[in-house]
């Protein structure tokens, strides 16, 4: 079994746009240990035959939701022990990245939304302290301390 095969991979996005563009990235998987973790039961249909968690949904000021996010990712994080988290966005992606890093010295990976055209999304800025790799979808948003620009998801 290669390397590669071995290491596990932890797929979140919130839902709307960070999903679909999260979907967008699903061939780079093919043939990896991937699971995925997001806030809307259903996207469980997009990732047929892949473990999928459901998350509860938060922003900055919901201060309970934060709290049970922690629950959650820990619980899903201790369980599966990614060794690479990837995110195509969101607050509660942010959490998870951080989370992941810490607890597991998982390697992370931010792509900001391709939404975010003039500056990155709030959650993308911060991203940088927890992030392995930063991306950004939009070249001008790159600069020499980060984001990077490698391309556009869509």
């Amino acid at each position: 079994m290669s390397r590669e095969k071995r290491r596990k991979i932890m797929a979140i996005a919130s839902g709307g746009g960070h999903w679909v563009q999260m979907c967008r990235i699903n061939p780079a998987f093919e043939g990896l240990d991937v699971f995925y973790v997001s806030v809307d039961p259903s996207s469980v249909a997009d990732v047929p035959g892949r473990t999928y968690y459901t998350i509860r949904d938060v922003s900055r000021r919901d201060r309970l939701g934060f709290a049970v996010l922690v629950a959650q990712l820990s619980r899903i994080l201790l369980r599966e022990r990614p060794s690479v988290v990837i995110t195509t966005g969101s607050a509660p992606s942010l959490v998870a990245l951080g989370m992941a890093r810490h607890l597991l010295r998982a390697r992370t990976i931010w792509i900001d939304s391709i939404a975010n055209v003039e500056r990155m999304s709030s959650s993308g800025a911060q991203a940088r302290r927890v992030a392995d790799v930063w991306l950004t979808q939009w070249e001008h948003l790159s600069g020499p301390d980060g984001p990077e620009y490698w391309g556009a998801v869509l």
